[in-house]
C-alpha cells in the first residue's frame, strides 16, 4: 500500500520528530509513504476563528495537493477531522468541490485509525520500557475513534499502560481557544497535568501535537519529570 502523509502545521514547525516517527513506523509495516510538497495548513485555525472564505481556499488547495487518489494518513486527529468533517460542509454549495471534498474525506485517516481499522494491525512490533498514560484528544470523537490508541499501546512490549483519571477531558488547548481564553485554558491544562502526575506515569502520550504542546508546556512549568510523546513516537520504538 502507498499513502500520502499529511504532516500538519504544528508537526512541521514544532514536532518534526513526530513526522519522522510516523514515516518510519509505516515503512516498517510495509507501507510506502510519500509527502506531497504542496501541502500547507489545512485551514482549521481560519475555520475555528470564523474566516470561512479563507478556510475554503485552503481546503481547495489541500484537495489539489492530495489529488493522487491515495489514502492520506495524518498523525493528528484535529487535522483529520477538519478534512473529513468540515471540508464537505465548507464546500457543500459547489457541487464539483463538494464531490472532491467527499473523496478526500473518505481517503483520510488519523494514524491510530489507519493502523487498527485499515491495516488491521494492533501489534506494530514496538518495544517501550516505561509507564505510559494516555490522554484522549477531543477531535477523535468526531472521527469515531474510541479505544484504538489504547489497543496499540497495550500491544507494545514492556510498556505498562497506567490509567489516567478523566483521560477524555479536554486539556484546554483548543487551538485559538487557548489564545482567546488563556485563564480558562490554563486552569484546564493545570488540572490535566496534576492528574498525569498522579497517575505515576513516566510518559504521557496523545495523538495530537496541539494537546502535547499544551500539556508538555504545563508539565515543564511545574518542574515535572513526566515526558510528553506523540503516539507515533512510542509506537516507532523497537
Amino acid at each position: 500500500m502507498k499513502v500520502s502523509l499529511l504532516i500538519t502545521c504544528l508537526g512541521d514547525a514544532l514536532f518534526p520528530d513526530v513526522g519522522l516517527a510516523t514515516v518510519r513506523l509505516l515503512r516498517r509495516l510495509g507501507v510506502e509513504v510519500d509527502f506531497p510538497a504542496a501541502q500547507t495548513c489545512c485551514g482549521q485555525p481560519h475555520f475555528n476563528s470564523g474566516y470561512h472564505a479563507d478556510a475554503r481556499d485552503l481546503a481547495k488547495h489541500t484537495i489539489r495537493a492530495f489529488a493522487n487518489g491515495q489514502p492520506v494518513v495524518a498523525p493528528s486527529g484535529s487535522c483529520a477531522t477538519m478534512v473529513k468533517v468540515e471540508y464537505p460542509e465548507l464546500l457543500k454549495d459547489d457541487k464539483l468541490w463538494h464531490r472532491k471534498a467527499e473523496d478526500l474525506a473518505r481517503r483520510t485517516h488519523e494514524l491510530s485509525d489507519f493502523l487498527v481499522n485499515i491495516l488491521r494491525v494492533e501489534d506494530v512490533g514496538a518495544r517501550f520500557n516505561g509507564k505510559v498514560t494516555y490522554h484522549m484528544a477531543c477531535h477523535l470523537r468526531g472521527l469515531g475513534v474510541k479505544d484504538e490508541p489504547e489497543r496499540l499501546l497495550r500491544a507494545v512490549k514492556e510498556l505498562e499502560l497506567v490509567p489516567l483519571e478523566r483521560f477524555d477531558e479536554c486539556c484546554g488547548f483548543g487551538g485559538s481557544f487557548s489564545v482567546r481564553y488563556p485563564g480558562i485554558s490554563g486552569a484546564m491544562v493545570g488540572d490535566k497535568a496534576a492528574l498525569i502526575e498522579k497517575s505515576g506515569a513516566d510518559v504521557v502520550t496523545a495523538t495530537d501535537a496541539g494537546c502535547l504542546m499544551n500539556i508538555a508546556g504545563c508539565l515543564r512549568r511545574r518542574g515535572s519529570r513526566v515526558r510528553a510523546l506523540h503516539l507515533a513516537e512510542v509506537l516507532e520504538k523497537t
